[in-house]
């Protein structure tokens, strides 16, 4: 079986979407060194349980969370999703020093992400 191991929710308005989040769970932000406004998010100590996650990125295309589950064999798992009815909706990228994305629509709309991490980066 294969697992959630990240969360994207959107946001227009990361200063304020943070303080929300951090006043109400207390949860933690980091800003990401990439080119887009992403935000990587802390929900709890490291080895308890849950997961953390990250505002803005492709959620805000999409228009709404995006969970995100980790695969062995990314290229399978795309050819698992188009024989199984779902969509390729933005296609494999990588992700340097992470690992490869691609996120796609189910047959009942909802969309998520699947990741292929890097050995050493492995959830």
């Amino acid at each position: 079986m294969f697992r959630v191991v990240h969360f994207e929710v959107p946001t227009d308005n990361t200063t304020a979407s943070r303080k929300f989040y951090e006043n109400v769970f207390g949860w933690k932000f980091t800003k990401w060194e990439g080119p887009m406004d992403y935000w990587l998010i802390t929900t709890g100590a490291p080895g308890t349980l849950g997961i953390d996650g990250a505002l803005g990125g492709a959620a805000n295309e999409m228009k709404g969370t995006v969970n995100t589950v980790e695969v062995l064999d990314l290229d399978e798992a795309i050819k698992k999703t188009e024989e199984n009815g779902g969509q390729v909706i933005m296609p494999k990228a990588e992700i340097p020093g992470v690992g490869w994305l691609v996120y796609v629509r189910e047959p009942g709309g909802a969309v998520l992400g699947m990741i292929q991490n890097l050995p050493e980066t492995r959830m």
